[in-house]
């Protein structure tokens, strides 16, 4: 499945969604987008950047690490595999590919959307997709 055979299945099958993306945390670079709306080439410049540092800045690499320590665990896995977040009206979920956890699939949604088919559908996507 191709980045934008994603973020399209993204669009069609997540309830009310405005948007889509995926981003390489190893580079911090958009690999696609869709969005309904227009929005200035700045916004879009900053939305592979500011995903990774909700899933790998120093305050949350910090945080994994210590997690790791106070339970005896030696890997390289990262904790925060999903963060939804809700803004004034729309929801945005972010998982890491299961096929890829290097790839963070990003949805945006309507605030007045089902919640629980949101992450149904945008976690669904996020397990099973392959890049």
């Amino acid at each position: 499945m191709s980045a934008d055979d994603i973020i399209k299945t993204a669009m069609s099958e997540v309830p009310k969604a405005v948007a889509a993306g995926l981003v390489d945390m190893g580079s911090g670079m958009m690999l696609s987008i869709k969005t309904v709306d227009s929005h200035p080439q700045s916004v879009l410049d900053i939305l592979a950047p500011a995903t990774k540092e909700m899933f790998e800045g120093d305050m949350v690499l910090s945080i994994e690490k210590l997690f790791k320590q106070a339970r005896g665990v030696d890997s390289d896995e990262r904790y925060f595999q999903e963060i939804l977040v809700s803004s004034t009206h729309l929801w945005h979920y972010f998982g890491r590919l299961k096929s890829n956890p290097q790839i963070v699939l990003a949805v945006v949604t309507r605030g007045d959307v089902n919640l629980g088919l949101l992450v149904v559908k945008a976690r669904g996507l996020a397990q099973s997709a392959q890049i």
